[in-house]
């Protein structure tokens, strides 16, 4: 085997071994934080569910639906979209899949003949519609690694007043919905108008509650709560997905770069040992050529001799003596 091919193999080796411990340490962190995120989102969800349950008891106990949080506009011709990805990547299909799901929505709702208006959470869809040259009303960076209520406060705050003067349809919320560390799909979920799904209202006994003041002015102030809720569990979701989808593409990695490492180490060893043999197979070729060499010596060897009478004779020079051939 050539030194050369030896020391790339030896790099390259080396090479993986590095990154494989870079793809360890990264899984570990991602593991570590998808417990925290998940604990995160599993805290939020009974502040969700026991709001759902007042607006739903609200509804019941008369509660007027003429909030503009409530209402389609049917002559708004636009869609909106939130897209909520990652800042890092790293993390396998998560990014894409979301990217995917939102630009086909996109694509639909301007074949149909209506506009859109993106808004964006996360670098990684930033830069792809902007690449990509569509429109982006608004951008949220630094959110999705550790989403706070501020941060759904914020994206709400930009949203739900352009809705209410009617210059929205409907809204859409495009994520990684987290149902467990090995489970998560992508949604699309109608966010704008509000609408309180079957799953999202809680089950069990119901108390009649008396308000004051009146239920129609509690759910007029209760609503806008409700939307900040919502984008905050979206964003909980999403935070918690990513870092279980960093956690497999880590440990994908980590388990690729040890096959690579076993399979380069073969290589070269087999390399190895064909270059021994060949060294071999060099060594026994040259030995026998010298043992034949030294036979064919001793054969000529004898023809070569002369006596030593006749040698003297030659070297002397009173001898006149012909010499016979």
């Amino acid at each position: 085997m050539a030194g050369g091919q030896e020391r790339i193999l030896r790099r390259r080796i080396r090479s993986v071994e590095s990154t494989k411990k870079i793809t360890r340490a990264m899984e570990l962190i991602a593991a570590t934080r998808v417990v925290k995120a998940q604990d995160r989102a599993a805290s939020a969800r009974p502040y969700a569910e026991e709001i759902t349950a007042v607006i739903l008891d609200l509804v019941a106990a008369g509660a007027s639906r003429e909030s503009a949080l409530l209402q389609s506009y049917p002559e708004a011709r636009r869609s909106a979209f939130v897209v909520i990805t990652s800042d890092r990547g790293l993390c396998g299909a998560y990014n894409s899949t979301v990217i995917r799901n939102a630009e086909r929505e996109i694509d639909a709702r301007v074949a149909e003949g209506l506009d859109y208006a993106l808004f964006v959470v996360g670098k990684k869809a930033q830069s792809y519609f902007r690449f990509r040259g569509y429109a982006i009303e608004e951008s949220f960076l630094g959110v999705t690694d550790q989403p706070s209520y501020d941060d759904a406060r914020r994206i709400a705050e930009v949203i739900r007043p352009r809705f209410e003067a009617g210059e929205f349809l409907d809204v859409f919320l495009v994520y990684w919905r987290f149902k467990s560390a090995g489970s998560q799909e992508p949604v699309i979920r109608q966010f704008l108008p509000l609408q309180v799904d079957v799953d999202d209202a809680p089950t069990g006994p119901t108390a009649q509650l008396e308000y004051e003041p009146d239920p129609t002015t509690i759910l007029s102030e209760l609503l806008p709560r409700y939307v900040e809720s919502r984008i905050y569990s979206a964003l909980l979701d999403a935070s918690a997905s990513e870092h279980a989808a960093r956690q497999k593409a880590m440990k994908a990695a980590t388990d690729n770069a040890e096959e690579l490492k076993i399979t380069l180490t073969r290589i070269m060893n087999r390399a190895r040992q064909d270059a021994i043999t060949t060294e071999i197979m060099e060594i026994v070729g040259g030995a026998e050529a010298l043992k034949k060499d030294s036979e064919d010596d001793e054969d000529i060897l004898p023809d070569l001799l002369v006596p030593r009478h006749l040698f003297e004779q030659h070297l002397d020079p009173t001898n006149t003596a012909p010499t016979r051939h």
